[in-house]
């Protein structure tokens, strides 16, 4: 069992920040399982390794022996978040809604314990609201302080449009850690003003006020960008062994303690060991490799994790990865076709030859076939091969 210090310990670990840290060690020390929300707006139906970080941090929870319960906002979801985003983002259709939030449900187990993890829809409970509760709800904050979240300040002030249903989406997130009770609600850092908002109307509603953790926002294999499908430089937790193996082994060494403390399950003191071998002349793309492989074992099994470094060979037509992968950068005001950066990159002889290849679908990458129309994105890197034994890890970078 272990201390309300050591537990605090844990918890702080890889988080961005913690409020009230003092409040959090006084409900830690009631020795009794705290309530620990954490919300799902099901707007995308796959996940990759920057959603997990989140997930991490309840699994922690989990393991100290706290009760978490997984909100998936099938109510809030046709609402839509404006979080970040200059303009109104559309919401999406109950079957959209529910569509993707059984996708979700079929990947968290992946990291969260199911028999330790209540999930729960939150138009439960906001369905059952009345207007006259809305009203109430609404008389709770007002304008000047909703403006002073960011993304609704720059669009005021820039004279962008916001709709009048945006101004309910703070405040029926933070109805809902009224609704659960909620002791702890985890989040990303990009959620704080919604977070602090179920502190705030928890005492409104005279309970005591829930304490927030906040996640920092994982970067991409570039190690520029927050990781992101749309950017290229993600790894998704359903990908195949061998594509998610190739991938992570294609980040830059300084991520490698970033991806450590926010992805891994090893203690603190493991991964300062990792660090001293590291300093003490050790190769980091055994550091990597030991990494890809916890994380396969997380989604895929084992087995998998075992024989991952074959199927990446076996997408790379070759045995194994080799040992000393080149890596080549390449220079560019843009984003650039993958026939002008396999030119550019010296993995063919001429701009036609990339091509041919390309139409004969002897191009990858990062393990799998591209055709002419894949794009390399401005600040991402990627694992490209071109034939059977021509490949390298290539940095687009601006110039």
């Amino acid at each position: 069992m272990k201390t309300v210090e050591e537990q605090l310990a844990v918890i702080k670990r890889g988080t961005d920040s913690v409020v009230v840290e003092q409040e959090l060690l006084n409900k830690l020390k009631r020795n009794e399982p705290l309530r620990v929300k954490a919300g799902f707006d099901p707007t995308a139906p796959d996940l990759h390794l920057g959603h997990t970080v989140l997930l991490n941090k309840l699994r922690m929870l989990q393991d100290l022996g706290h009760h978490v319960m997984f909100l998936i906002g099938d109510f809030t979801g046709m609402i839509g978040d404006p979080s970040g985003k200059s303009v109104t983002r559309p919401p999406l259709t109950r079957e959209q809604v529910l569509e993707n939030a059984e996708t979700y449900k079929q990947q968290v187990f992946k990291v969260l314990d199911e028999s330790k993890t209540e999930v729960v829809f939150n138009s439960a409970w906001l369905e059952k609201l009345t207007p006259a509760d809305f009203i109430r709800l609404t008389s709770q904050y007002t304008v000047a302080r909703m403006l002073e979240r960011e993304d609704f300040s720059n669009r005021y002030e820039s004279h962008q449009p916001i709709a009048i249903h945006e101004f309910l989406y703070p405040l029926i997130q933070g109805y809902d850690s009224v609704a659960l009770r909620a002791d702890i609600e985890v989040g990303g850092t990009d959620q704080t003003f919604n977070l602090l908002m179920g502190r705030e109307l928890q005492r409104a509603y005279g309970q005591e006020p829930q304490c927030v953790i906040t996640m920092p926002l994982l970067e991409g294999l570039d190690g520029v960008n927050k990781m992101s499908k749309s950017l290229g430089n993600y790894v998704g937790i359903q990908e195949a062994p061998g594509v998610m193996y190739s991938k992570l082994l294609s980040m830059p060494d300084e991520l490698i303690w970033r991806y450590y403390d926010l992805l891994s399950f090893r203690s603190s003191e493991e991964i300062e060991r990792l660090k001293e071998s590291v300093a003490q002349g050790a190769n980091p793309r055994d550091i990597k490799i030991d990494l890809a492989r916890e994380l396969i074992a997380r989604f895929h099994g084992d087995e998998a994790a075992a024989s991952a470094h074959k199927s990446a060979g076996n997408r790379m037509q070759e045995g194994q990865l080799p040992e000393d992968l080149p890596e080549v950068e390449v220079v560019a005001a843009n984003d650039l076709p993958i026939a002008a950066v396999l030119n550019q990159a010296g993995l063919v002889k001429n701009a036609a030859s990339a091509r041919d290849m390309l139409a004969a679908g002897s191009v990858r990458v990062d393990g799998e076939v591209v055709d002419r129309e894949f794009v390399f994105k401005l600040g991402s890197v990627h694992v490209c091969q071109a034939g059977k034994k021509s490949f390298a890890k290539v940095a687009l970078v601006a110039e």
